[in-house]
This record gives structure tokens, sequence and C-alpha cells, in this order.
């Protein structure tokens, strides 16, 4: 059988910590950052942890990571 194909867009999105967990960046800090108050935006530089809802999803787009 072939290889699986990662998602190209979702490979560059997502890195796996040690435990098998998806790390992403939060959206909204590219432009309009004036209305945004300075703990917001220093919140928004942090990764979080995926949701459990869409592990399963990413998971198959990403069989290799």
């Amino acid at each position: 059988m072939p290889k699986m194909k990662s998602h190209r867009g979702a490979a560059k999105r997502y890195k796996v910590t040690g435990t098998g967990k998806l790390i992403r960046h939060k959206a909204f800090s590219s432009h309009i950052l004036e209305t945004k108050s300075p703990k917001r935006k220093r919140n928004l530089r942090k990764a979080v942890v995926s949701s459990r809802a869409d592990h399963n999803r990413l998971r198959k787009m990403l069989p290799y990571l």
C-alpha cells in the first residue's frame, strides 16, 4: 500500500508534544491590534493545546506526526 499524505496546511500549523498532544497558535494576532488590550495581545502569543474534539480529525490529517 502507498504512503499516506499529510495535509500540508495542517502540518504547518500543528506540532506534537512528547505526550502526543497537538499544539497550535491562536488566531486574531496579525492586524487590527490597536483596539486590543496589551494583556489580550500578550496572551495571543502563547501556544495552546488544541481541542480534544478536533483530535481525531487532526490525527487523520497528520498520520505521521
